[in-house]
């Protein structure tokens, strides 16, 4: 394991920078022990402090696990250990709304893209599914975020992308509360729960043709229309 003598004044960082980079290239695996503190601060020219330091950063971040007794170990890093933490901050920020819908654009455009190549018929049918509690929403004057939700969700599972559903997880709170503020305030425009309808019907439509791309341009083009009539003064 070769380490290098810490020439800058942020010394907890660089350290915690050498040992990321020994362990994303393989130098150190899950399970493997690091030297004591005091071998380590003896062979990075550092104190112990500010091995103390990086060490307690490293192990907040989720990358190493100090057993008391025993010394300090490279962790397993799973997926669980950074969308956990994800879905506690999206929980905090409530006036993330638009910052949310920018993300949203990023990713399900091409979970719509995806799903069209992947989806299988359990997939189109949880899609349709949600798509016909819409229109029934729609007959009734209901909100219908609800059914809206359901619907992206179905199109997360399509693409049976195991990180991408956990992600979608991980937004999922954030994400109804946004879907139900965002169709309040739509909805006073004349015409707009018709047209957020036929939208969805066009992504479900693009997906169940196996049209990859109008399936991609059809996601963003609604979500952006939601972007936009919601920053409507």
């Amino acid at each position: 394991m070769e380490l290098k003598p810490i020439k800058t004044r942020k010394i907890y960082e660089e350290i915690v920078e050498q040992i990321r980079e020994l362990v994303t290239s393989k130098n150190l695996k899950p399970g493997d022990r690091l030297p004591s503190e005091r071998d380590l601060a003896a062979r990075l020219h550092v104190s112990r402090a500010s091995v103390r330091e990086a060490l307690s950063a490293l192990e907040m971040l989720g990358m190493l696990e100090i057993r008391s007794g025993e010394g300090t170990y490279i962790r397993q890093i799973d997926i669980e250990s950074v969308i956990t933490p994800l879905a506690w901050l999206l929980y905090m920020e409530k006036d993330s709304d638009l910052e949310l819908l920018e993300v949203r654009k990023i990713f399900e455009a091409q979970a719509a893209g995806l799903a069209s190549e992947r989806s299988n018929p359990d997939d189109l049918q949880e899609m349709e599914s949600a798509l016909q509690r819409m229109h029934s929403d729609l007959q009734t004057d209901q909100l219908g975020e609800e059914a809206d939700h359901k619907f992206h969700f179905a199109i997360a599972r399509a693409t049976h992308n195991s990180i991408f559903i956990r992600l979608m997880n991980a937004i999922s709170d954030t994400m109804h509360h946004t879907l139900k503020t965002s169709r309040i305030k739509l909805y006073e425009e004349k015409g707009m729960p018709e047209r957020l309808y036929n939208e969805h019907a066009g992504i479900f439509e693009a997906i169940r043709k196996r049209d990859l791309q109008h399936a991609k341009e059809r996601m963003l083009a609604h979500l952006e229309g939601v972007e936009k009539d919601y920053l409507k003064p």
